[in-house]
């Protein structure tokens, strides 16, 4: 049913016109990355879990991490412990992830990993080296909690 125009009744009024052309789920990822640009531990702990969960190889990290965080992650990933169990049951995403700064240029995350009903720690640090980039410098996983 339309509405009409005006006081009169003169006739059907247009259906609302989005001015922005972009669909709910690109307005979701944009976000998303204006998130992560700003604030690195969201985009090392969505590649990080990625990499735990056996997604993505640990060589996708090989540019993100010193040389110790690269081998913590290579000892950890074989076992994909951020796998969903059992498989199928809940992809693992990120539920909250915070930081503190203990000083300029470096980053303590830890971020609560969930898949179904399970709930994981994992914790890292982060380093602005001096090629402005940062860094992956320490990762911990923590235990499972129903």
């Amino acid at each position: 049913m339309y509405r009409t125009r005006g006081p009169a009744g003169t006739g059907p009024a247009a259906p609302p016109r989005r001015t922005d052309s972009r669909r709910p789920a690109a307005d979701a990822a944009a976000r998303r990355h204006e998130r992560e640009r700003r604030h690195p531990r969201y985009w090392f702990a969505e590649r990080l879990l990625l990499t735990l969960s056996g997604q993505r190889p640990v060589h996708w990290m090989l540019g993100h991490t010193l040389p110790a965080a690269y081998d913590q992650l290579a000892e950890l990933a074989p076992g994909a412990p951020l796998r969903p169990v059992p498989p199928g049951h809940g992809i693992p995403f990120v539920r909250h992830c915070d930081e503190f700064q203990p000083r300029p240029g470096v980053i303590e995350a830890f971020a609560r990993i969930a898949s179904g009903d399970r709930l994981r720690a994992l914790a890292f640090r982060l380093e602005h080296c001096p090629d402005r980039r940062w860094r992956c410098a320490a990762v911990e996983l923590g235990g499972a909690r129903a």
